[in-house]
């Protein structure tokens, strides 16, 4: 039998060096099973990046229409007077009549729960178009592609109905 090493017994002996794994073998799988980790890890925290991004969309969300609830729940005074006009630069008004509380309630709801949250509400008495903007920092997610201009480089949205 060529090939294969014969002890006393006519037995087939078993060829030196083919006793296990060499230390190369080891080292080479470590290697592989490190960078998969790495790459585990690394899909984790991306994971957990557009989570919390997606978080705030929502909320911003909710609070976009809270305040056209609100708006809608005044609507005369919407209309009419233009209580509920305030742009995003302008300062929150202090508590006052019930347009100037809904807009202090809500624009302390969007410091509360959004990074640098702010926003906006105009009132198109012509067309009793309503436009509710929301602005907040959000530099962990996905940029600012889409934001409106009056949020000024951060993320933001705007929400156009009808009241």
């Amino acid at each position: 039998m060529a090939g294969l090493d014969m002890n006393s017994n006519g037995a087939a002996a078993p060829r030196a060096g083919q006793g296990g794994f060499t230390m190369v073998e080891v080292l080479i799988a470590v290697l592989v099973l490190s960078i998969g980790l790495i790459g585990l890890a690394s899909l984790q925290g991306v994971a957990l990046q557009f989570n919390n991004s997606a978080y705030l969309r929502s909320q911003a969300t909710n609070l976009a229409y809270d305040m056209a609830d609100r708006v809608r729940a005044n609507r005369r005074a919407a209309i009419n007077v233009g209580a509920y006009n305030l742009a995003v630069a302008d300062a929150t008004p202090a508590a006052g009549t019930l347009a100037e509380t809904d807009l202090n309630e809500w624009r302390t709801a969007l410091q509360n729960s959004l990074p640098a949250g702010t926003g906006g509400v105009a009132v198109n008495a012509v067309d009793n178009n309503l436009t509710v903007i929301v602005c907040w920092d959000d530099t962990r997610g996905e940029g600012v592609a889409g934001a409106p201009a009056e949020c000024g480089g951060t993320m933001g949205f705007r929400v156009e109905t009808v009241l």
